[in-house]
């Protein structure tokens, strides 16, 4: 396993739940899969020789623990299987005393840049030394939109929505969606599927799904068609 040490943020924080969001969960696991990578020298640079790219196509998280301000944390990843052109990842945060505050599967598409088409992984990714997957209920990687959706207010893709490969940054999206949450709505599962990729000056269209305790938020272009679905379960707190 990769790891990292790192401490929860003031800037990390939702301060109406007093915790940190599932957003910021997902950006450190994006910083460490990224550090590992680079660190490989399997990162930015390798992938622009080569003309390649990885796309996430799901998240699955749970989050066991609530993250408070100030947590001494350590984040850590590792690949569990490369089959055809699917990468599939681990991660986990734990505390200082090594309680196990989240856990995420994530799945990947390696992808040919010239041609936008998913491409064989090449061999020299054995490098990353597979490890066993975590031990978790694994969900299914597509969503189900519901039917009740209700339509929501359009945005715009703004450039601080865009990250290095010229489109909407995967955490992004989740960060777009955490705005359609209740204030004491406390996330416990999330699952996300990317469908397509939202660009700056795009026009994002939410629709909203609320059952019981899970909300489904909808991130679509205007005729509909979804960029991005995400999944929360949760409780809500007095």
């Amino acid at each position: 396993m990769y790891s990292f040490n790192s401490r929860v943020r003031y800037s990390e924080m939702n301060h109406q739940r007093g915790t940190m969001d599932s957003s910021s969960i997902i950006n450190y696991f994006q910083d460490c899969s990224t550090f590992q990578s680079e660190d490989m020298n399997r990162g930015l640079a390798y992938l622009q020789t080569r003309n390649r790219v990885w796309l996430l196509n799901s998240w699955q998280l749970q989050i066991l623990r609530p993250m408070q301000l100030g947590y001494y944390i350590t984040i850590g990843t590792w690949a569990h299987a490369f089959q055809g052109f699917y990468g599939y990842r681990n991660f986990i945060m734990k505390d200082e005393k090594e309680l196990v505050l989240a856990v995420a599967n994530s799945i990947w598409v390696y992808i040919d840049s010239d041609t936008g088409k998913p491409t064989r992984i090449p061999k020299d990714y054995a490098d990353y030394q597979l490890e066993p997957p975590y031990p978790m209920i694994y969900a299914e990687r597509k969503i189900e939109i519901p039917e009740n959706c209700s339509l929501q207010t359009p945005f715009v893709v703004v450039k601080s929505n865009i990250d290095s490969y010229n489109h909407v940054n995967n955490g992004q999206y989740i960060k777009m969606a955490e705005e359609f949450l209740p204030d004491r709505f406390i996330v416990q599962s999330m699952r996300v599927e990317y469908r397509m990729q939202a660009l700056f000056g795009d026009t994002i269209l939410p629709m909203v799904s609320i059952e019981n305790d899970c909300y489904t938020i909808v991130l679509a272009d205007t005729t509909k068609k979804p960029y991005a679905i995400i999944e929360f379960h949760g409780n809500h707190t007095l």
